[in-house]
Protein backbone atom coordinates (compact mmCIF):
# COMPACT_ATOMS: atom_id res chain seq x y z
CA UNK A 1 0.00 0.00 0.00
CA UNK A 2 1.64 3.43 -1.00
CA UNK A 3 0.78 6.53 0.94
CA UNK A 4 2.33 10.24 0.64
CA UNK A 5 2.00 13.05 2.45
CA UNK A 6 0.05 15.69 0.65
CA UNK A 7 1.77 18.75 -0.49
CA UNK A 8 1.50 22.36 1.72
CA UNK A 9 -1.12 24.69 0.82
CA UNK A 10 -2.16 27.76 1.04
CA UNK A 11 -5.09 28.76 2.36
CA UNK A 12 -4.36 32.75 3.69
CA UNK A 13 -2.24 34.23 1.66
CA UNK A 14 -0.50 37.57 2.86
CA UNK A 15 1.71 37.59 -0.01
CA UNK A 16 5.84 37.91 0.16
CA UNK A 17 8.33 39.38 -2.05
CA UNK A 18 9.95 36.93 -4.53
CA UNK A 19 13.59 36.72 -3.92
CA UNK A 20 15.63 37.90 -6.71
CA UNK A 21 13.28 39.28 -8.90
CA UNK A 22 13.84 43.09 -10.36
CA UNK A 23 11.36 45.01 -9.13
CA UNK A 24 9.01 42.70 -7.91
CA UNK A 25 7.68 43.43 -4.59
CA UNK A 26 4.75 42.07 -1.76
CA UNK A 27 0.68 42.30 -3.08
CA UNK A 28 -0.29 42.04 0.43
CA UNK A 29 -2.99 43.77 2.48
CA UNK A 30 -1.17 47.33 1.89
CA UNK A 31 -2.65 47.07 -1.71
CA UNK A 32 -1.26 47.31 -4.81
CA UNK A 33 -1.21 51.27 -5.64
CA UNK A 34 1.30 53.98 -3.79
CA UNK A 35 4.34 53.64 -5.99
CA UNK A 36 3.72 55.60 -8.72
CA UNK A 37 4.61 53.20 -11.19
CA UNK A 38 2.11 51.38 -13.69
CA UNK A 39 1.62 48.35 -11.44
CA UNK A 40 1.47 44.85 -12.64
CA UNK A 41 0.06 42.03 -10.52
CA UNK A 42 1.59 38.54 -11.54
CA UNK A 43 0.11 35.37 -10.46
CA UNK A 44 2.78 33.35 -9.36
CA UNK A 45 6.60 32.61 -10.09
CA UNK A 46 7.20 31.59 -13.63
CA UNK A 47 5.16 34.71 -14.62
CA UNK A 48 6.10 37.02 -11.97
CA UNK A 49 9.86 36.57 -13.02
CA UNK A 50 8.87 37.19 -16.68
CA UNK A 51 6.70 40.22 -15.99
CA UNK A 52 9.72 41.81 -13.90
CA UNK A 53 12.00 40.96 -16.81
CA UNK A 54 9.82 42.96 -18.65
CA UNK A 55 9.08 45.84 -16.71
CA UNK A 56 12.30 46.58 -15.31
CA UNK A 57 12.18 50.22 -13.94
CA UNK A 58 9.06 50.86 -15.13
CA UNK A 59 6.60 49.24 -13.64
CA UNK A 60 6.29 47.83 -10.42
CA UNK A 61 5.29 44.38 -10.46
CA UNK A 62 3.64 42.23 -7.30
CA UNK A 63 3.13 38.34 -7.14
CA UNK A 64 -0.15 36.42 -5.21
CA UNK A 65 2.04 33.67 -4.68
CA UNK A 66 4.37 33.58 -1.86
CA UNK A 67 7.42 31.86 -2.01
CA UNK A 68 8.04 28.07 -1.20
CA UNK A 69 4.63 27.48 -1.71
CA UNK A 70 2.60 25.51 -4.22
CA UNK A 71 0.81 27.27 -6.34
CA UNK A 72 -2.15 25.06 -7.67
CA UNK A 73 -4.66 25.97 -4.91
CA UNK A 74 -3.96 29.50 -3.80
CA UNK A 75 -7.05 30.89 -2.06
CA UNK A 76 -6.85 34.76 -2.40
CA UNK A 77 -7.20 37.37 0.57
CA UNK A 78 -10.21 39.86 -0.37
CA UNK A 79 -7.76 42.17 -0.47
CA UNK A 80 -5.43 40.36 -3.02
CA UNK A 81 -8.82 39.98 -5.35
CA UNK A 82 -8.60 43.79 -4.73
CA UNK A 83 -5.08 44.64 -5.97
CA UNK A 84 -6.11 42.49 -9.06
CA UNK A 85 -9.37 44.68 -9.29
CA UNK A 86 -6.97 47.87 -8.93
CA UNK A 87 -3.71 46.63 -11.11
CA UNK A 88 -3.07 48.45 -14.26
CA UNK A 89 -2.40 44.91 -15.30
CA UNK A 90 -2.72 41.26 -14.91
CA UNK A 91 -0.60 38.41 -15.93
CA UNK A 92 -1.75 34.96 -15.50
CA UNK A 93 -1.90 31.59 -16.63
CA UNK A 94 -5.96 30.19 -17.26
CA UNK A 95 -5.86 26.74 -14.93
CA UNK A 96 -3.04 27.15 -12.86
CA UNK A 97 -5.10 28.84 -9.86
CA UNK A 98 -8.78 28.73 -10.19
CA UNK A 99 -9.15 31.97 -7.61
CA UNK A 100 -6.76 34.04 -9.99
CA UNK A 101 -8.65 33.19 -12.87
CA UNK A 102 -12.02 34.04 -11.41
CA UNK A 103 -10.68 37.34 -10.19
CA UNK A 104 -9.78 38.26 -13.45
CA UNK A 105 -12.64 36.93 -15.00
CA UNK A 106 -14.67 39.37 -12.76
CA UNK A 107 -12.49 42.40 -12.72
CA UNK A 108 -9.66 42.65 -15.20
CA UNK A 109 -10.85 41.00 -18.19
CA UNK A 110 -9.98 43.63 -20.20
CA UNK A 111 -6.53 44.69 -18.31
CA UNK A 112 -4.83 40.83 -18.09
CA UNK A 113 -2.66 38.82 -20.18
CA UNK A 114 -3.21 34.83 -19.68
CA UNK A 115 -0.25 33.41 -20.86
CA UNK A 116 -1.38 30.40 -22.49
CA UNK A 117 -3.44 32.44 -24.74
CA UNK A 118 -0.34 33.53 -27.11
CA UNK A 119 1.21 30.19 -27.68
CA UNK A 120 0.19 27.00 -28.67
CA UNK A 121 -0.79 24.72 -26.28
CA UNK A 122 -0.93 20.95 -25.74
CA UNK A 123 -4.14 18.75 -24.40
CA UNK A 124 -4.70 18.55 -21.06
CA UNK A 125 -3.48 15.35 -19.81
CA UNK A 126 -5.83 12.50 -20.33
CA UNK A 127 -7.00 9.85 -17.62
CA UNK A 128 -5.23 6.65 -17.23
CA UNK A 129 -3.50 6.78 -20.89
CA UNK A 130 -1.77 8.98 -23.80
CA UNK A 131 -2.48 11.66 -24.87
CA UNK A 132 -2.98 12.61 -28.87
CA UNK A 133 1.01 14.08 -28.62
CA UNK A 134 1.94 10.61 -26.35
CA UNK A 135 3.13 12.59 -23.78
CA UNK A 136 1.64 11.52 -20.95
CA UNK A 137 0.27 8.73 -18.82
CA UNK A 138 -1.39 8.83 -15.52
CA UNK A 139 -4.29 7.48 -13.57
CA UNK A 140 -5.62 9.21 -9.99
CA UNK A 141 -8.55 8.67 -7.31
CA UNK A 142 -11.37 11.34 -7.88
CA UNK A 143 -12.07 11.57 -11.48
CA UNK A 144 -12.21 15.17 -11.68
CA UNK A 145 -10.58 16.92 -14.54
CA UNK A 146 -7.63 18.68 -13.12
CA UNK A 147 -8.80 22.28 -12.82
CA UNK A 148 -11.17 22.10 -15.87
CA UNK A 149 -9.20 22.84 -18.51
CA UNK A 150 -9.34 21.70 -21.74
CA UNK A 151 -4.95 22.53 -22.24
CA UNK A 152 -2.02 21.29 -20.16
CA UNK A 153 -1.35 24.97 -18.39
CA UNK A 154 2.53 24.15 -17.78
CA UNK A 155 3.72 26.35 -20.55
CA UNK A 156 6.42 27.79 -18.89
CA UNK A 157 8.53 24.18 -19.13
CA UNK A 158 9.28 25.11 -22.49
CA UNK A 159 11.47 28.07 -23.19
CA UNK A 160 10.86 28.58 -26.55
CA UNK A 161 7.07 29.44 -25.50
CA UNK A 162 8.00 31.50 -23.02
CA UNK A 163 9.85 33.87 -25.04
CA UNK A 164 7.11 34.27 -26.86
CA UNK A 165 4.80 35.44 -23.80
CA UNK A 166 8.28 37.57 -23.58
CA UNK A 167 7.29 39.82 -26.47
CA UNK A 168 3.42 39.45 -26.40
CA UNK A 169 3.76 40.74 -23.07
CA UNK A 170 6.06 43.52 -23.54
CA UNK A 171 3.45 44.32 -26.37
CA UNK A 172 1.05 44.55 -24.10
CA UNK A 173 2.72 46.41 -21.44
CA UNK A 174 3.54 49.27 -24.06
CA UNK A 175 0.34 49.98 -24.57
CA UNK A 176 -1.10 49.89 -21.29
CA UNK A 177 2.02 52.92 -20.56
CA UNK A 178 3.15 54.30 -23.84
CA UNK A 179 5.39 56.74 -21.81
CA UNK A 180 7.84 53.45 -21.36
CA UNK A 181 6.55 51.77 -24.45
CA UNK A 182 10.71 51.43 -25.49
CA UNK A 183 11.96 50.22 -22.61
CA UNK A 184 9.15 47.43 -22.34
CA UNK A 185 9.84 46.33 -25.82
CA UNK A 186 13.69 46.15 -25.52
CA UNK A 187 13.72 43.99 -22.19
CA UNK A 188 11.60 41.77 -23.68
CA UNK A 189 13.45 41.16 -26.46
CA UNK A 190 16.49 40.94 -24.06
CA UNK A 191 14.28 38.24 -22.16
CA UNK A 192 13.08 36.64 -25.35
CA UNK A 193 16.74 36.00 -26.63
CA UNK A 194 17.80 34.68 -23.01
CA UNK A 195 14.97 32.05 -23.45
CA UNK A 196 15.81 31.09 -27.06
CA UNK A 197 19.42 30.39 -26.19
CA UNK A 198 17.82 28.10 -22.83
CA UNK A 199 15.93 26.51 -26.09
CA UNK A 200 19.07 26.01 -27.72
CA UNK A 201 20.82 24.23 -25.04
CA UNK A 202 18.06 21.88 -23.95
CA UNK A 203 18.18 21.16 -28.07
CA UNK A 204 21.93 20.39 -27.92
CA UNK A 205 21.76 18.98 -24.91
CA UNK A 206 18.56 16.46 -25.36
CA UNK A 207 19.45 16.03 -29.11
CA UNK A 208 21.28 12.14 -28.61
CA UNK A 209 20.26 10.08 -25.95
CA UNK A 210 19.36 6.46 -25.11
CA UNK A 211 15.94 7.13 -23.47
CA UNK A 212 13.37 9.34 -24.14
CA UNK A 213 10.67 8.71 -21.29
CA UNK A 214 10.43 10.51 -18.04
CA UNK A 215 9.00 9.49 -15.18
CA UNK A 216 7.37 12.95 -12.82
CA UNK A 217 5.69 13.76 -9.85
CA UNK A 218 2.85 15.47 -11.65
CA UNK A 219 2.25 15.84 -14.97
CA UNK A 220 4.05 19.03 -15.05
CA UNK A 221 6.35 18.76 -18.06
CA UNK A 222 4.32 18.18 -21.13
CA UNK A 223 5.46 21.29 -22.65
CA UNK A 224 9.05 19.76 -22.33
CA UNK A 225 8.52 16.81 -23.75
CA UNK A 226 6.49 18.23 -26.31
CA UNK A 227 9.88 20.39 -27.45
CA UNK A 228 12.68 18.00 -27.39
CA UNK A 229 10.95 15.05 -28.52
CA UNK A 230 10.23 13.25 -24.93
CA UNK A 231 7.70 10.95 -23.46
CA UNK A 232 6.14 12.17 -20.05
CA UNK A 233 4.77 9.44 -17.37
CA UNK A 234 3.25 10.89 -14.28
CA UNK A 235 2.46 10.03 -11.39
CA UNK A 236 -0.12 12.50 -10.50
CA UNK A 237 -1.86 14.42 -12.95
CA UNK A 238 -1.94 18.45 -13.67
CA UNK A 239 -2.52 18.85 -9.68
CA UNK A 240 0.16 17.95 -7.66
CA UNK A 241 -2.14 17.00 -4.69
CA UNK A 242 -3.95 13.77 -6.42
CA UNK A 243 -2.73 10.66 -5.21
CA UNK A 244 -2.02 7.58 -7.52
CA UNK A 245 -4.31 4.39 -7.24
CA UNK A 246 -2.16 1.54 -5.77
CA UNK A 247 -3.41 -0.11 -9.56
CA UNK A 248 -1.87 2.72 -11.03
CA UNK A 249 1.34 2.28 -8.57
CA UNK A 250 1.71 -1.22 -10.26
CA UNK A 251 1.03 -0.06 -13.70
CA UNK A 252 3.91 2.39 -13.24
CA UNK A 253 6.53 0.02 -11.57
CA UNK A 254 6.24 -2.04 -15.12
CA UNK A 255 6.30 0.89 -16.61
CA UNK A 256 9.18 2.22 -15.74
CA UNK A 257 10.85 -1.37 -15.68
CA UNK A 258 9.61 -2.15 -19.82
CA UNK A 259 11.09 1.46 -20.48
CA UNK A 260 14.57 1.45 -19.12
CA UNK A 261 14.24 4.24 -16.77
CA UNK A 262 16.87 4.87 -14.62
CA UNK A 263 15.22 7.97 -12.34
CA UNK A 264 12.03 8.97 -10.70
CA UNK A 265 11.72 12.73 -10.85
CA UNK A 266 10.83 14.28 -7.61
CA UNK A 267 9.74 18.38 -6.97
CA UNK A 268 10.91 20.84 -4.89
CA UNK A 269 7.16 21.59 -3.43
CA UNK A 270 5.57 18.19 -2.99
CA UNK A 271 6.36 15.49 -1.20
CA UNK A 272 8.58 12.99 -2.46
CA UNK A 273 7.11 9.82 -0.56
CA UNK A 274 5.07 8.43 -3.12
CA UNK A 275 8.18 9.12 -5.70
CA UNK A 276 10.28 7.70 -3.57
CA UNK A 277 8.27 4.20 -2.69
CA UNK A 278 8.15 3.89 -6.77
CA UNK A 279 12.10 4.12 -7.11
CA UNK A 280 12.53 1.71 -4.48
CA UNK A 281 9.48 -0.69 -5.69
CA UNK A 282 11.57 -0.55 -9.50
CA UNK A 283 14.93 -0.63 -8.12
CA UNK A 284 15.96 3.25 -9.46
CA UNK A 285 17.18 6.14 -8.24
CA UNK A 286 15.39 9.73 -7.78
CA UNK A 287 16.57 12.93 -8.50
CA UNK A 288 14.87 16.60 -8.55
CA UNK A 289 13.57 17.81 -11.92
CA UNK A 290 12.42 21.05 -10.90
CA UNK A 291 8.59 22.60 -12.23
CA UNK A 292 9.64 26.21 -11.69
CA UNK A 293 6.29 26.56 -9.98
CA UNK A 294 8.14 28.67 -7.17
CA UNK A 295 11.27 29.65 -5.50
CA UNK A 296 12.70 28.66 -1.79
CA UNK A 297 12.22 32.08 0.26
CA UNK A 298 16.18 33.01 0.54
CA UNK A 299 17.11 31.03 -2.63
CA UNK A 300 19.40 32.65 -5.15
CA UNK A 301 18.29 30.88 -8.29
CA UNK A 302 15.68 31.83 -10.98
CA UNK A 303 14.07 30.90 -13.78
CA UNK A 304 17.28 30.39 -15.94
CA UNK A 305 19.43 28.53 -13.79
CA UNK A 306 16.81 26.55 -12.35
CA UNK A 307 16.02 25.26 -16.04
CA UNK A 308 20.10 25.09 -16.72
CA UNK A 309 20.45 22.45 -13.60
CA UNK A 310 16.91 20.70 -15.41
CA UNK A 311 19.16 20.05 -17.85
CA UNK A 312 21.90 19.07 -16.08
CA UNK A 313 19.55 16.10 -14.45
CA UNK A 314 17.89 14.99 -17.52
CA UNK A 315 21.53 14.20 -19.37
CA UNK A 316 22.45 11.67 -17.20
CA UNK A 317 19.21 9.88 -16.07
CA UNK A 318 18.34 9.58 -20.53
CA UNK A 319 22.11 8.25 -21.19
CA UNK A 320 22.65 11.50 -23.47
CA UNK A 321 26.09 11.89 -25.18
Amino acid sequence: MFTSRRPLRTLSITALAVAGLTGLTACGDAGAGGSGKTEVVASFYPVAWLAGKVAGGDAAVQTLTRPGTEPHDLELTPRQIADVGGADYTVYVKGVQPAVDEAVRKSAAGRSLDAASVVKTIPAPSKGGHDEHGHDEHGHEGGEHDHDVAHDPHIWLDPSRMATIATALGDRLAAADSAHAAGYKARAAAVAGELTALDRAFQDGLKSCERETIVTAHAAFGYLADRYGLKQVSIAGVDPSAEPSPRRVAELTHEVKETGSTTIFTETLVSPKVAETLARSAGVRTAVLDPVEGVKQGSSDDYLSIMRKNLETLKPALGCR
